[in-house]
């Protein structure tokens, strides 16, 4: 399949020349032997975001405010337009490398002041907040003389939280650090050659902070905030206070989640490719002896009851458009014009009994046709236009000789009277206009002109004889354009499956049971048994079948195509289906769902690989679905997946949580078994990153 190489770079941290705060420099110069000067100090602060960032300053969130969906499996997170801000302050004397904020996870009922998690906030001033004006819970411990001016006077939001909630989610100071990183994206890098490592772009570089704790499995609201850790650091690992503390928090979202069965969308593309056949046929028991019954049957027909004419029933074969192998060409001639169902019928002698399908392919092009009534109008008018159009090319074949078709086809409609009196002014009064009464009397009598039939061309034999000449064909399509080209559409519908009946395309509930794929064929004939059906209502004589091949110049018909039944179709409605012909992405001619549960994919081609994706939601971080990560090389081919790397074994991300059950246990758990499995010691959080992202799943399917 053709690739695309994008790059995507994970960088550590950004450490700042100077940490965010107040600064004192002191300027001592000591002449030796000579004088001792004055030390001259001069007071400075670093600015940066502290109690509140900007809307700006956010570049988007994951989960997205607002959504609704089964997040289970993932581990929210923000990416900061301000690639360094995670680290711009120093947090109390936990060394560079730490964040300042950190992002937490509550659910419903977990904060007093917002219990139904919608992101409620009290908004305070900071002056407030430190004075515990702002609400109970203890507030960050920070000393007047670390405020800028005028810092005491700006309006902050904070959420109060619960001891016993804060000590069961809260970050060890060695997760905080492996919780954050920089991430560069950028456009594809087509020049770049792997391990050249340029210089990161600074407009690219996003900061990303991770949250440690997952959704809930089950159905309910979750709020995520941003919070600042500055003056809270040593309850990191120390007790909380009973009150609780009273956290500031940067930015706030919720989110919902919906009721997660624990079948995600890996699982469920497995089981489509774990069944050995995956044809749209009957299932057939293994060893099924040879004959013409069984290949029937496997190229897709099944036994239906059948009432014979005679009022017996019996049993016949029955397939629709679909097969499970290409369908052999029609005998000779190579393009049969059927006039009735029976012409159809294929009478197995061996077993006594018919194969039905392009009968049934006839009877149901015509009763779709009978149906549509605006549809029978169009196509009577069209015949009653063309016959008009043809008798009149048999009468006058001066009409059409040394024209071209768009000019003949005009010609052949015109008023006949009117175009011969024409002729008459312009051919015989043209010059009598000039001439006496008595030259005119004088004149000879001329005999009346008569309108030429050679060989019999008004006669029924004339008529089809002058029909089937292709030069004919080709103006009467161009007479009869606007009659024609809405019977056309019409057709172009019926040969794109739009209008058949789902129990024609999958005749029994067999070829596809829940939770499938099927891989097919279009038979062409049996669209072309449908489109004879739909064309012969109203037929009254030959000509009428004759100008029914105006009609027939419709779109090809497809090739093949995937019929999908499984809950991927409506709960992952944005899944990506991809079709390829060696190299060559294939775009599908049709894509159609039947029901909620069904989904139809028609393509031009025959394809031989086709690929399921997982809807982008852009990178994110979790667990797949199945309980594993795809580990990723973090040596030689950095960030390419490692063949059979799906980490852990035995899969189960359980016994890496802490005994809340939701929250991860980095420190002490995940990182050292994950390290383990890269033969290091520990993982820096670039790379810590690099093994959490979770990308979107891709399933392919082969045509071996």
């Amino acid at each position: 399949m053709p690739t695309t190489s994008h790059r995507t770079r994970f960088l550590d941290h950004r450490i700042p020349s100077l940490y965010a705060g107040q600064y004192l420099i002191s300027v001592e110069q000591n002449i030796d032997t000579v004088a001792t000067l004055t030390t001259r100090q001069q007071h400075f602060g670093v600015r940066g975001p502290r109690f509140s960032l900007g809307g700006s300053e956010i570049h988007g969130c994951y989960p997205v405010p607002g959504a609704v969906g089964k997040y289970s499996q993932i581990l929210p997170h923000i990416t900061l337009d301000a690639a360094g801000l995670p680290w711009a302050r120093l947090l109390g004397s936990s060394g560079d490398g730490v964040p300042w904020v950190a992002l937490l996870l509550f659910r419903e009922g977990e904060l007093p002041e917002d219990p139904q998690a919608v992101g409620e906030v009290t908004v305070s001033t900071v002056r407030q907040l430190l004075d515990r004006a702002a609400g109970p819970g203890k507030p960050p411990t920070i000393t007047d003389g670390s405020l800028m001016d005028g810092e005491a006077e700006l309006a902050c939001s904070s959420i109060l939280v619960p001891a016993n909630v804060f000590a069961t989610i809260r970050p060890t100071v060695a997760e905080l650090a492996l919780l954050a990183h920089i991430r560069e994206g950028g456009p594809p890098d087509a020049d770049h050659v792997r391990g050249t490592d340029p210089e990161p772009q600074l407009s690219d570089l996003n900061a990303t902070v991770v949250s440690s704790r997952f959704p809930a499995a089950t159905a309910g609201r979750h709020v995520a905030h941003l919070v600042s850790l500055e003056g809270m650091h040593q309850y990191l690992t120390g007790t909380p206070p009973s009150e609780g503390l009273r956290l500031v928090t940067l930015h706030a979202w919720a989110f919902e989640t919906l009721h997660d069965t624990g079948i995600g969308f890996g699982d469920l593309v497995q089981h489509l490719a774990a069944e050995p056949d995956l044809a749209l046929r009957v299932p057939l028991a293994s060893g099924s002896a040879d004959g013409d019954a069984i290949e029937r049957l496997r190229s897709g027909a099944t036994a239906m009851a059948q009432r014979l004419e005679s009022g017996e029933r019996s049993v016949s074969f029955y397939r629709g458009p679909l097969t499970a192998d290409p369908a052999q060409r029609l005998p000779a001639p190579a393009a049969p014009r059927l006039e009735s169902a029976g012409e159809a019928l294929i009478y197995l002698k061996q077993w006594g009994i018919f194969d039905t399908g392009y009968a049934s392919a006839f009877s149901l092009g015509r009763t779709l046709a009978l149906a549509d009534a605006p549809f029978r109008d169009r196509l009577l008018e069209f015949r009653k236009v063309a016959r008009r159009a043809a008798r009149r090319i048999g009468a006058h074949p001066d009409l059409i000789a040394g024209r071209s078709v768009e000019a003949a086809g005009r010609a052949v409609l015109e008023n006949q009277a009117r175009h011969a009196f024409d002729q008459l002014l312009e051919t015989r009064l043209s010059g009598a206009l000039g001439r006496s009464g008595a030259d005119l009397a004088a004149a000879p009598i001329r005999p009346a002109a008569r309108a030429t039939r050679g060989n019999g061309a008004l006669t029924a034999a004339g008529l089809r004889a002058t029909v089937a000449q292709a030069e004919t064909r080709a103006v009467l399509r161009a007479a009869v354009a606007e009659e024609l080209d809405p019977v056309q559409e019409w057709l172009n519908r019926l040969v794109a499956l739009e209008m058949l009946p789902f129990e024609h395309l999958v005749p029994d509930p067999r070829m596809l049971p829940p939770e499938s794929i099927r891989f097919f064929y279009v038979d062409e004939g049996w669209l072309r048994a449908a489109v004879d059906g739909a064309l012969s209502v109203g037929v009254g004589h030959a000509l009428d079948a004759d100008l029914n091949t105006l009609a027939l110049e419709v779109s090809a018909t497809p090739a093949c195509g995937v019929l999908i039944r499984s809950a991927l179709v409506p709960n992952w409605p944005r899944t990506i289906y991809s079709a390829f012909r060696g190299e060559q992405q294939i775009a599908p001619s049709r894509q159609a769902n039947f029901g909620n549960g069904v989904l139809l994919l028609l393509y031009p081609e025959v394809i031989d690989t086709f690929t399921i994706a997982e809807p982008p939601q852009g990178l994110y971080f979790g667990v797949g679905d199945v309980g594993t990560i795809q580990m990723r090389w973090l040596t030689g081919n950095i960030g390419s997946p490692i063949d059979d790397g799906e980490f852990p074994e035995p899969a189960g991300f359980g016994r890496f949580l802490r005994p809340s059950g939701d929250v991860l246990d980095i420190e002490n758990k995940l990182l050292p078994e994950l390290a383990a499995a890269h033969g290091m010691s520990t993982l820096s959080p670039a790379q810590f990153a690099l093994q959490m992202i979770r990308a979107p799943q891709i399933q392919t399917f082969d045509r071996s």
